[in-house]
């Protein structure tokens, strides 16, 4: 092994300022790495942090399109899906590239970077993304609570108050135990839409021919416009903060030769963890174009509708039992991680600190607002427009996170030699284009019909 390898790198190449607050740190490298056995040894430290990433992929607000898009449509849309998933896939190794080579969030990795202005709105930003990611996440809960147990909706969205005490216990007794409580949600989820898909018995050419992109959904402007929503709403704007913080609980070795084995394995635990993702998402969509879509129930948007059509439907109560069990499933999984990300963000861009607790009961305050008052004031039955708002407010922010994350990791003065491979930069800024302009035909077309 060459000595120059093994010796311990510039800390901070290319920033302003030197030496930094470790991100969260009361799990900063808490988990340990083996440096001695094999590499699949070495991987299993590695496993966690794609799956807290990979929550912000089928959480409640994707239920929304993924179901409408099956319903109208039938398989078509799943291409959209795949697509959407291989950018998330791009994005998300990026961000864990950022964090393991510099010790830096993205949202420090902006503090250092950017002006205090330009710092200060794409906090606020950010703040208000997390805010709309939580409330579709509070709503997603209410509504399984009300649909599994027949609580109101209200009742419910105060019920998730209750989750940042879950969050600060989990966190308190090691990172691990959220990223087991997280993984298991996680296979609950696909283990319901696995039971699903086989009780729906969608018609499996008509699924593999869905995956094959077709002009038709650039040509059909209803299709368009579901589409990207579909595409906009999937990659979260605060799992890329997230993850470039958590890939750094790992306590890997600060070399050159070690972040690069770290930045391989947090690739590979994120891949395989968005693949899940990916087949949550296609499984519901799978699902509503087997159930509705083929029955002439192309009408089904709201997830009250697909948890009531699918008992008739499929012949058996325990389909919407399940539907409501993985929606559950789904809120709560989100709601770890939606609060992790706000705290991120907070110190991150602002370099203060808040009590755990404090900052997570702020943001969900931010969320329970929103939606006691929308369902006090207009009725339960608008809850599902609270959901399509929250992705267009995610949707209008994505891009200021993706193009900072991009222009870091392309950076060789910041990133040393982890600096992204020059293909993967090229790609990463196709995709930031694209995104950004997608999100723009999508608002356009939210605010302007």
């Amino acid at each position: 092994m060459d000595p120059a390898v093994q010796e311990k790198p510039n800390p901070d190449p290319g920033w302003r300022k030197k030496g930094n607050t470790p991100s969260l740190p009361e799990v900063y490298k808490s988990i340990r790495v083996p440096t001695k056995g094999s590499a699949f040894r070495k991987f299993l430290a590695f496993v966690g942090p794609g799956y807290l990433v990979a929550v912000g992929y089928m959480d409640p607000g994707n239920w929304a399109t993924d179901l409408s898009g099956g319903a109208l449509f039938g398989y078509t849309l799943l291409s959209v899906i795949l697509i959407s998933n291989l950018m998330a896939i791009v994005l998300q190794s990026l961000s864990a590239r950022l964090g393991i080579a510099t010790g830096r969030d993205l949202a420090q990795a902006c503090r250092d970077h950017y002006s205090k202005p330009v710092n200060f709105a794409l906090w606020i930003l950010c703040e208000i993304a997390i805010a709309a990611c939580d409330l579709a996440e509070v709503i997603g809960s209410a509504i399984a609570l009300q649909l599994l147990f027949g609580l109101p909706l209200i009742w419910g969205v105060l019920i998730t108050v209750v989750d940042v005490l879950l969050v600060l216990i989990l966190q308190n007794k090691g990172f691990r135990y959220i990223e087991i409580i997280v993984i298991t949600l996680l296979v609950t989820i696909a283990l319901c839409f696995g039971i699903e898909l086989f009780l729906s018995k969608p018609e499996l050419s008509g699924v593999m021919s869905g995956f094959i992109p077709r002009s038709e959904i650039i040509t059909n402007p209803q299709m368009l416009y579901i589409a990207l929503g579909i595409l906009g709403a999937t990659v979260m704007p605060h799992n890329l903060y997230l993850h470039s913080s958590i890939v750094q609980t790992r306590n890997y070795e600060d070399t050159v030769t070690g972040k690069k084995s770290a930045i391989r394995f947090a690739t590979i635990d994120s891949t395989v963890a968005l693949m899940l993702a990916l087949f949550v998402n296609a499984a519901i969509l799978i699902l509503s174009a087997a159930a509705f879509h083929t029955s002439g129930h192309t009408d089904v948007a709201e997830i009250q509708d697909a948890y009531h059509l699918l008992t008739p439907l499929l012949g058996t109560g325990i389909a919407s039992i399940l539907f409501a069990v993985a929606l559950l499933a789904s809120g709560q999984n989100s709601t770890l991680t939606g609060t992790l990300a706000g705290q991120i963000v907070m110190e991150g861009f602002l370099n203060i600190r808040l009590a755990p607790w404090l900052r997570r009961l702020i943001t969900r305050a931010i969320a329970i607002i929103p939606a006691v008052l929308v369902i006090g004031i207009a009725g339960e039955q608008a809850t599902g427009s609270l959901l399509i708002l929250s992705q267009v407010v995610l949707s209008l922010q994505l891009s200021f996170a993706v193009i900072p994350l991009v222009q870091f990791t392309g950076n060789k003065a910041k990133m040393g030699p982890h600096t992204a491979p020059r293909w993967l930069q090229i790609l990463a800024w196709v995709i930031a284009i694209i995104i950004a302009l997608l999100n723009i035909y999508l608002l356009y077309g939210t605010f302007f019909g």
